[in-house]
């Protein structure tokens, strides 16, 4: 018995089933698993995840049987106590994070399909909130994002959403998961204040911390450098011997930890090997000056990194640069999962130049020392599809549009670079200015006739044009093209300009590639960097002067006379276009 006492007796709920559907029994407990419900949870994955589930263990009565005995987690079943057929089962992890985080994670919550549209799964999730209150401060919930059930339960029991994790789980395709979280006791009380986090973390962090009870404090850090690279090391698996020289390293182990996970070095060599840990040392000629940990995932094709420890800041990048290496060329790893500290820029701006992505923001995530730390969770893809069909309830679209346009503006961001010297709208910037830029604009493919925006449609955002052309339109049932927008211009400049609805049409004239910049967006950033803002600003005035010149020569052409065309204000080309 893992609870200082019995689940009580409001466990019996009543739960009447729709007239439609089989009538099992009128009462449903939830209680703890015992040994003889293993053959009832066995049937219930079956049901639900089917025979062809890549994670076989869960159909292994003896895995699932240490599973009910463990300490590391809490196993709850919901019986129908007419047939006393368990119907549906739920757990909790109490080692998502390290012993002492307190931090659990809200585990696989299935319910037979007999058994649903009965709300089983809420009374599930009401008894695992109920049996945990005083054991956690963080209870985490990995919510599929397939359909939307788990995350309506989670969000109507109080939890928010922190995150949108990407093709994560493998399942019979790789999937990608919400991640929600809610705080109990002390947890919130306990969290060091003023994170400081790069910018590209900043509009996820935001939202985050955005949410009730949480609030914005964090620093926005546009100055620290990441590592550095250089000096010669070579690249090695940890073996027993090696253990007693690593763990006299303390830098990034105990007196500045950066990275986090659910091991330490410290654990102990066997322990380690026991939780099919692993690290990569780093040498210098016979010194050990540094590893990174790891935990892989042969099935999902998955690694998670957990500590690392160095004694010089080009160990840092080393070993992180050898470890992403190694996991795209020459072991198969698709999904590369890193919980950094939200007190350490240096470190995400490290990631970041990996192809790390923030795809999750976690207050008070860690307790170390005698505080709570938040973190950036960051991830790299390597073999980066399509996320297929999503039901995403709204706080969770939110998040997942934020961590998506990341991951877009990574695969554009050569091309981005490119057209630094190419775009009028950079013209002016440096690398790193057109970076920060590239880093808010979001991707979006525009098929021939489809349009950008109409007529009176609510400008609040600026188009520019990756590739192909987009024709403008002055509307009304004389439709008539008034210009046309060339790859490597801007349409929609009125919405960064005033806050009047479009006065034109912008419609794709064949395939087009554009970025969008979104005003809201725009204005944080300029406000965070007024130099890219007075960039920005100067070339969009000298874009609309070419696009009026255009236009007047274009109504000469037209034959309605010099004096017309010059009738043709630059007002009126603005709110034209």
């Amino acid at each position: 018995m893992r609870l200082s006492q019995r689940l009580p007796a409001s466990n019996f709920v009543n739960k009447r089933r729709p007239p439609d559907l089989p009538q099992w029994g009128s009462m449903i407990r939830v209680r703890e698993a015992r040994e003889e419900d293993v053959g009832w949870i066995r049937e219930i994955f079956l049901a639900v995840y089917g025979t062809d589930y890549p994670h076989r263990e869960l159909y292994d009565e003896l895995w699932l049987k240490r599973s009910v005995f463990t300490d590391d987690a809490l196993i709850l079943v919901a019986e129908d106590t007419d047939s006393g057929r368990v119907v549906g089962t739920a757990s909790v992890l109490f080692d998502f994070g390290a012993h002492s985080d307190l931090v659990g994670e809200f585990g696989r919550l299935a319910v037979h399909p007999d058994y649903r549209r009965i709300q089983v799964g809420k009374l599930l999730m009401d008894k695992r909130l109920e049996a945990i209150k005083n054991r956690l401060h963080v209870g985490l919930v990995v919510a599929r994002t397939v359909h939307p059930y788990a995350q309506r339960i989670s969000l109507a029991q109080g939890f928010i959403a922190t995150g949108f994790l990407p093709l994560k789980h493998f399942f019979r395709y790789r999937e990608s998961f919400a991640l929600l979280a809610r705080y109990f006791g002390d947890a919130l009380a306990l969290r060091r204040n003023n994170p400081r986090i790069i910018p590209e973390a900043y509009s996820l962090a935001n939202l985050v911390m955005n949410q009730p009870p949480l609030r914005p404090d964090f620093i926005v850090d546009e100055d620290s450098a990441s590592y550095p690279t250089g000096g010669d090391y070579r690249l090695e698996q940890l073996q027993a011997e090696g253990y007693p020289a690593l763990l006299r390293i303390e830098r990034g182990r105990v007196r500045n930890r950066e990275i986090f996970g659910p091991m330490r070095l410290d654990y102990g060599f066997f322990k380690l090997q026991a939780r099919q840990t692993n690290y990569f040392l780093a040498r210098s000629g016979s010194q050990i000056v540094g590893a990174v940990g790891y935990t892989m995932d042969p099935v999902e094709h998955t690694v998670r990194v957990f500590e690392l420890i160095a004694l010089a800041d080009d160990v840092v990048r080393f070993l992180l640069a050898e470890l992403e290496r190694k996991c795209r060329d020459e072991m198969g790893i698709e999904y590369i999962e890193i919980d950094v500290s939200a007190y350490a820029p240096r470190m995400q701006r490290t990631l970041l130049e990996l192809n790390f992505l923030p795809v999750a923001y976690v207050p008070a995530m860690v307790f170390y020392q005698v505080e709570r730390l938040d973190i950036v969770k960051m991830v790299r893809l390597n073999k980066f599809q399509d996320l297929g069909l999503l039901g995403l309830t709204e706080p969770v679209q939110a998040v997942a549009d934020v961590v998506m346009r990341g991951f877009s503006t990574c695969i554009i961001a050569p091309r981005m670079a490119q057209a630094i010297k190419e775009v009028p709208l950079f013209h002016g910037m440096n690398t790193e200015q057109a970076t920060r830029l590239a880093g808010v604009c979001a991707v979006r493919n525009v098929w021939a006739g489809e349009r950008l925006f109409a007529e009176h449609d609510p400008a609040d955002r600026l188009y520019l044009v990756l590739q192909g052309q987009v024709t403008i339109n002055n509307g009304g049932s004389s439709s008539r093209i008034i210009g046309t927008v060339h790859t490597g211009e801007t349409c929609g400049e009125v919405s960064l300009l005033s806050a009047r609805p479009h006065s034109a049409t912008a419609t794709a004239k064949d395939h087009v590639e554009v970025a969008e910049l979104l005003r809201r967006d725009l204005e944080d950033l300029i406000r965070r960097r007024p130099d890219i803002g007075v960039i920005i600003y100067r070339n969009l005035a000298v874009g609309l002067g070419d696009k009026l010149l255009r236009s007047s020569v274009c109504k000469r052409d037209e034959g309605r006379g010099e004096a017309e065309s010059a009738s043709l204000t630059s007002e009126s080309v603005l709110h034209r276009t």
